[in-house]
């Protein structure tokens, strides 16, 4: 089972790079599609127990995590699946079944578009 969506991206023009659906904060303001799609991700980020599952996936060292690594954040099973149902919504995991277990991952892309959106203009 394939996670459902993830953060919108866009190849680059004229390149194999991979760009965020948005700019960084600093660069204009957001369009309404823009400021939705930020807007998911930050929700999603923003409950403490989320935020504890989606750091302990993205920092497991084989890239992906089964949730029997990660379901100990101090709630119910049925409310870390919950959680975990979230940020695959949000765009922010993806996750894979294997067997009896989910694995999930963060995307590569996905840290990319998040760190570029929260960037500062460099100062020449």
């Amino acid at each position: 089972m394939s996670n459902t969506k993830v953060l919108p991206l866009i190849e680059a023009e004229g390149s194999e790079a991979v760009a965020p659906c948005c700019p960084p904060l600093t660069e204009r303001p957001f369009s309404a599609e823009e400021a939705e799609t930020a807007a998911r991700m930050f929700k999603a980020l923003g409950d403490p127990v989320r935020l504890r599952l989606f750091s302990a996936v993205a920092s497991h060292e084989s890239g992906e995590a089964c949730v029997c690594d990660i379901s100990d954040v101090g709630v119910s099973q049925p409310t870390v699946s919950h959680h975990l149902k979230k940020l695959r919504e949000a765009g922010l995991l993806t996750s894979q079944r294997r067997g009896t277990w989910v694995y999930y991952r963060v995307e590569p892309s996905v840290l990319a578009a998040m760190g570029r959106l929260l960037t500062l203009p460099a100062v020449v």
